[in-house]
């Protein structure tokens, strides 16, 4: 075992590169244990290694390099337990908030997927597994003129007091598909698809149907779908759902974004068709 290192050797041997070691020793961190003095050149010792495994810990760990620099003066167990309690707290709600983000990315990027693969001229009935939502509270229409955007804007400033997170996909939930038909712009409810929601729409086989336009515009879909269902003997049955796969986040006209709306069967015969 050779007695001194030089700083390229000393990075192979520890793992950490030349430039932070030059770094940690111009701030006083860490330094070597010999300096030439003709080339100024850095030397270190094998025993450093442990005094750098140290500080290397600590920095993967994202402890500031100050209170590092001081822990390696002054600690002993209990403060140095302390510190990490901390840590792992801080760590855990970091972990938290990344579950969140990745909740958020997963369900747009699903109903974009869907959004893109859809048959838009197809009503058909297909299969579905159950999908967790949180339902916000039901809507208040208080004169004949108001649409989804009254209640909607009245209830946003108190989503957050309800423990509703609003960077989740938002849909409407119809009492069925008659309501939709009666008022497609006045949805009963309005749900996030939150996959820790406490409600869900239920696995099952539903009437499915697609239309492009604005939130609450579905034009005659509503109607086609319940001809369908007439002339193939589907029986409706529970709540009907629209579901936008592409909005503002995938498209730039308005006119553009496009809603799946889903009605569940009860019961079904016949031949399918549009």
């Amino acid at each position: 075992m050779k007695d001194l290192y030089t700083i390229q050797e000393f990075s192979q041997m520890s793992g950490v590169e030349a430039s932070t070691l030059r770094y940690w020793d111009d701030i006083g961190l860490f330094s070597p244990i010999k300096r030439n003095p003709e080339n100024n050149y850095r030397y270190y010792s094998f025993t450093q290694v442990l005094g750098l495994n140290f500080i290397s810990v600590l920095s993967d760990l994202d402890f500031p390099l100050k209170m590092i620099a001081e822990l390696r003066q002054n600690r002993d167990p209990d403060t140095f337990l302390d510190l990490l309690d901390k840590k792992e707290k801080e760590m855990d709600m970091e972990m938290r908030r990344l579950r969140l983000r990745y909740s958020i990315i997963h369900a747009k990027r699903e109903l974009i997927t869907n959004g893109m693969r859809a048959d838009e001229e197809q009503i058909s009935i297909q299969s579905r597994e159950e999908t967790p939502i949180r339902l916000w509270p039901r809507n208040e229409y208080n004169d004949e003129y108001e649409t989804f955007l009254d209640p909607l804007a009245s209830f946003i400033p108190k989503a957050l007091e309800q423990n509703i997170n609003l960077n989740f996909p938002v849909g409407g939930r119809y009492d069925s598909l008659d309501h939709m038909i009666d008022g497609q712009d006045r949805p009963q409810n309005f749900f996030s698809l939150d996959p820790v929601g406490a409600q869900s729409i239920p696995a099952g086989n539903y009437l499915t149907g697609y239309q492009r336009g604005y939130y609450g515009e579905f034009g005659d879909l509503p109607k086609r779908m319940a001809s369908f269902a007439e002339e193939n003997a589907i029986v409706l049955s529970g709540n009907s759902f629209a579901i936008y796969l592409l909005e503002e986040a995938s498209m730039v006209n308005p006119d553009e974004y496009l809603v799946q709306i889903i009605a569940p069967v009860a019961k079904s015969s016949g031949r399918k068709k549009r």
